[in-house]
């Protein structure tokens, strides 16, 4: 049976307020090259890729363009999208623009949403994650907390205690049925909701599919701070 279509939307609108500096934290040098290039990269040599819409900065789309998708000969990269307020709102124009541009036989196939400046995606992590989506419809990549979770009540004191085995740090990419997700962000505009803070939580929401967690990386890091920065330095040094 032929494989079903396979499309990557990148994030790369995100300012970085938390990382300092005047450079976005997406665009920040990496040992040689911006952040966001490695995961694109992972998603351009992936044989389960078919594409990848990168979104970004309506004012940075140009240098997007030129210095990271013709400079690395990232030929996969369908069209730069200009992102939105948020992080959601920036998957939603994603969504919409793969929406008009796939043709409806595409449209059956499933979208990787990822964070680009999660830049330690790798193969074993897409091919689970695509086995996953296969056979669940729904699913994100995760790992089991190492730390104990509190649950907060208004007043900052302990109301709950859960289960360290049943709680997990959700990473990306978040993968779904592209209609699914489509419909489901449809929703969400529909709603007026905006206190969602990925992906999954709007399939949850709007939908009845369950959400699969799948096994991602301890390694597998969100940029968010200078001291992030440092760790993902270390980790590419270890990989040489």
């Amino acid at each position: 049976m032929k494989r079903k279509s396979c499309t990557a939307i990148v994030l790369a609108a995100g300012q970085g307020k938390r990382m300092g500096g005047d450079v976005h934290k997406q665009f920040l040098e990496l040992e040689g090259h911006p952040v966001v290039y490695y995961s694109i990269r992972a998603f351009q040599e992936s044989p389960l890729i078919d594409r990848i819409l990168l979104v970004t900065g309506e004012t940075e789309i140009d240098y997007v363009q030129s210095e990271i998708v013709e400079k690395y000969h990232f030929d996969k990269v369908c069209a730069v999208a200009a992102g939105g307020h948020e992080r959601y709102a920036s998957v939603w124009n994603g969504l919409k623009a793969l929406e008009k541009s796939l043709r409806e036989e595409e449209k059956d196939g499933f979208v990787f949403i990822h964070d680009g400046v999660r830049p330690f995606i790798n193969e074993e992590i897409l091919r689970r994650a695509f086995d996953a989506v296969e056979a669940y419809h729904a699913c994100v990549v995760g790992m089991p907390s190492k730390d104990t979770v509190k649950i907060a009540d208004a007043d900052g004191f302990v109301s709950e205690t859960p289960a360290r085995s049943r709680v997990w740090n959700v990473q990306t990419p978040q993968v779904f049925d592209f209609r699914l997700a489509y419909e489901a962000y449809a929703a969400l505009e529909q709603s007026g909701r905006s206190d969602v803070t990925d992906d999954a939580m709007i399939v949850e929401a709007f939908t009845d599919t369950k959400v699969k967690l799948v096994e991602g990386s301890y390694e597998n890091i969100k940029l968010t701070t200078p001291e992030d920065r440092k760790i993902a330095e270390t980790f590419l040094h270890n990989q040489i």
